[in-house]
């Protein structure tokens, strides 16, 4: 058990150690003038990509799974600096119309799409596990957010859509296309087998493309996606609090695990309410953007990853030690 404590505290702390004192200093000093949209962008980078990394698995006897894994997790970083050398080449370092940050950006491209590889890997070797189709799909969607990326970096114009709304499609793949079913994923993991879970799978997967098209050519496909998405995570959280409500063993990981569904129910309340704190306040939509960007990524989904880590963790500990004491 102590073995494992310490394998937890090494591969969950110390490869976003260095990211995480770069995204404090990113969102805490006046000298990097970023937009908010970039500065999330880098925070999916340095913070949330490595925490999926820790979370994923592989068959030892799947080389080619192996191979990319390892590749993943070695080339995280430099792609992660190059993202940010993307970013800064076009917001500070006088790069702006050229294409450099567009090229620096590709390291981040190719990155996600090692990712996105090894989620397709991951649904093929398994074929009958609902849970893992929903991990790949998530890995897979990582890629498309790579790649709205770096059309943001070029400043390309793609199907009639601005820089601006690729800077949102990236935002929407980096976290809720790509967590909520790694999330939706990892709870198939431990959940005793539901009928209902496949389709929450089904539209977990098909909910963020509605959304992404409906970005660009059609706003109540958009709205029925957001509709279908929020419906599903509404029901992980439901089922996730009453899991952990019977399952008082993984108290590290169900610390996490609440404090992210309550950041979820956070962003409800503040949106029901939205109508009536404008006209009271005075407040615009941008006022309350870094108010749901902020739970979201930090609530919503970091707590959620590390609260992943945790439980993953604690029951490879439980199974090892059974399977110790069993001999």
């Amino acid at each position: 058990m102590q073995r494992f404590s310490k394998h937890l505290l090494k591969s969950l702390f110390v490869p976003i150690l260095p990211g995480a004192i770069l995204i404090v200093l990113l969102f805490s000093l006046d000298y990097f003038q970023l937009e908010l949209v970039e500065k999330f962008l880098l925070f999916a980078a340095f913070i949330i990509v490595p925490l999926v990394i820790v979370l994923l698995k592989y068959d030892d006897k799947n080389t080619s799974q192996r191979m990319i894994y390892t590749a993943i997790k070695w080339f995280h970083f430099p792609a992660a600096l190059l993202a940010l050398a993307s970013v800064m080449s076009s917001t500070m370092w006088g790069w702006q119309g050229t294409a450099i940050p567009g090229a620096l950006s590709l390291g981040w491209l190719v990155l996600t799409f090692l990712l996105g590889v090894y989620g397709i890997i991951t649904i093929i070797v398994h074929r009958g596990k609902i849970a893992e189709w929903a991990i790949g799909a998530g890995l897979v969607y990582f890629f498309i957010g790579g790649v709205w990326f770096t059309l943001y970096q070029y400043q390309w114009t793609v199907f009639q859509a601005t820089p601006a709304t690729h800077a949102l499609s990236s935002i929407h793949f980096h976290f809720s296309s790509s967590i909520v079913p790694i999330f939706i994923g990892m709870l198939g993991r431990i959940m005793i087998k539901r009928s209902w879970y496949p389709w929450v799978v089904v539209v977990d997967i098909i909910g963020p493309i509605l959304i992404a098209i409906g970005m660009i050519v059609s706003k109540p496909l958009e709205y029925i996606g957001v509709a279908l998405f929020a419906c599903n995570i509404v029901i992980y959280t439901t089922y996730l609090l009453t899991y952990l409500k019977r399952n008082p063993l993984y108290k590290r990981a169900s610390v996490f695990l609440v404090l992210s569904c309550l950041a979820f129910y956070t962003v409800i309340v503040i949106s029901m309410f939205y109508p009536l704190l404008k006209r009271k306040f005075a407040l615009t939509i941008l006022d309350f953007i870094p108010v749901y960007g902020a739970l979201h990524a930090f609530g919503f989904v970091l707590c959620g990853l590390v609260g992943w880590v945790y439980m993953a963790s604690s029951m490879d500990a439980r199974r090892d030690k059974l399977a110790y004491e069993s001999r």
